[in-house]
């Protein structure tokens, strides 16, 4: 009898009949509380799946994401121009309470960012009162004193923000950083879901998931709301560095989604302090400008003289109140590793309210203090450069061995500013489709946030994948891939 009762349970388990999640928060399986009808049916629709079928179904959506172009560039792999960024089959799902709790913290976290930014570049009293070291914002590199007493539309510094959410062992959420710069990666979260419609259209039937469609609409409804006053009738463009950036579809498939020009610096004139598109009628009025390239590289005039990727004048053009730039220009400071660790600090101080979402215990390196605990402790701690992404430059001192921890406190030790340490966290899994077959993959969650006169924040966002094995970076770059992300309506 026990021998029926076990072949019974393996075959009710189907797909996740080896699946295992020791240790660790499983967003699929082993939730804490009863979980949702809905999310219970997505469970039990996969069981019903076998390994071989699954298989050909990721063969056909690989296939289709090379034929449509669904491509990032790897800089550092002379030997891969184009990748396709892996998508695996296995949501990540949501649920409605906790996509609410989510949403509300993202939208608190970007109000606060934007009170920050305008305070730091006109009256700097979060400084004055001592809430932030003056230093670490006036000397940080992304700081641009250009902007000081610019007041720009709206009082909105970040129209676009990405930011990253991982949950740790208890299933809390937790901000691992934000992206207030020029976040990328939310064309995949549109076309993973497209792509999980055609290839597992069975797995969705009838369930009510929140659309993500509306993104581009949303962000060119918000960026015609901060346009220069008096246009009635805003021209709304991206700019893009062009074909050889890493993010070049994202700039396509967006321009498109927006409904707006995709242009290149030397597709842009300022003349009298006007933004200009070249077109073949003639020079056409610009009054906002989605920029998918770096501070430095805008305007050779005013930062980067060699930059042949810019606008010369843009920056005039922006003071004077001719042409909004999103982001604006400096958003850069608010998203510095270093000041991640104030963000709690700085949800308290302009909006008297706890923060929604906790950050994770953060340790700066450029105060005596966090940088005594990070050398005693370096074979614990995840050790992160304030200034880089992408999974860069960073050591997770429980995966390195002896000799790279010995090379990193030596780097530790001679910039100690560049550097802040945060704890390995027990990151969250998804059941993912691997080689030897559904494993637990740990996962994180980039949701995008848009403010024109209010925020709107995209239902779920980026789900990133780690596809090797223990590991903890989901980055693309990094071998990471992505997950389409569900959230439950009801």
């Amino acid at each position: 009898m026990s021998d029926l009762i076990d072949r019974d349970t393996a075959r009710r388990a189907g797909l996740f009949v080896a699946y295992d999640t020791p240790d660790f928060f499983c967003e699929l399986m082993n939730r804490k509380d009863a979980p949702p009808d809905s999310l219970a049916l997505v469970r039990e629709r996969l069981s019903h799946f076998d390994l071989p079928e699954l298989r050909q179904r990721a063969g056909a959506a690989e296939a289709e994401l090379y034929n449509l172009g669904i491509t990032f560039t790897v800089y550092t792999d002379r030997d891969a121009i184009d990748r396709i960024l892996p998508f695996d089959l296995i949501p990540h799902v949501l649920t409605a309470a906790e996509w609410d709790h989510v949403e509300r913290g993202v939208r608190q976290r970007v109000t606060a960012i934007n009170h920050f930014l305008w305070d730091i570049y006109h009256e700097k009293r979060i400084l004055k009162d001592g809430i932030i070291p003056a230093e670490l914002v006036l000397g940080n590199p992304n700081y641009r004193p250009e902007m000081e007493g610019l007041d720009v539309p709206g009082g909105v510094y970040v129209h676009i923000n990405g930011t990253d959410i991982v949950r740790d062992g208890d299933g809390r959420f937790l901000v691992l950083e934000d992206n207030a710069r020029t976040p990328s990666g939310v064309s995949y979260v549109i076309e993973n879901r497209h792509m999980m419609l055609r290839v597992m259209p069975d797995l969705a039937a009838g369930l009510d998931l929140m659309p993500v469609d509306e993104y581009g609409l949303r962000l060119r409804h918000a960026l015609a709301e901060v346009a220069p006053q008096g246009v009635t009738d805003p021209q709304v463009v991206l700019l893009s560095p062009g074909i050889y950036n890493s993010a070049y579809f994202e700039h396509v498939f967006l321009a498109r989604e927006m409904g707006v020009p995709l242009v290149e610096g030397r597709d842009l004139v300022v003349e009298s302090g006007r933004v200009y598109m070249r077109t073949v009628a003639g020079l056409r009025p610009v009054h906002s400008i989605y920029r998918r390239l770096n501070d430095d590289f805008l305007d050779p005039q005013v930062f980067n003289p060699d930059s042949m990727l810019g606008v010369p004048g843009l920056v005039d053009a922006y003071r004077r109140g001719n042409v909004t730039i999103a982001n604006a220009i400096g958003t850069g400071v608010a998203d510095d590793k270093a000041v991640y660790a104030y963000m709690p600090r700085i949800i308290r101080y302009y909006l008297s309210e706890e923060p929604i979402l906790s950050n994770v215990d953060t340790h700066i390196c450029a105060e005596a203090e966090g940088l005594a605990y990070t050398l005693a402790n370096l074979d614990r701690l995840v050790v992160k450069p304030v200034g880089e992404s992408g999974g860069y430059g960073l050591i997770i001192g429980p995966h390195a061995t002896q000799a790279e921890l010995d090379d990193f406190r030596v780097k530790l030790l001679a910039d100690p500013s560049n550097y802040i340490s945060q704890p390995v966290i027990s990151l969250s899994v998804c059941p993912t489709l691997c080689e030897a077959g559904v494993e637990a993959r740990h996962v994180d969650l980039r949701p995008f946030a848009v403010t024109g006169r209010s925020t709107w924040v995209l239902p779920g966002g980026l789900s990133r994948v780690a596809l090797r094995k223990g590991s903890l970076v989901v980055n693309s770059s990094q071998g990471g891939g992505s997950k389409d992300t569900w959230v439950l309506a009801s």
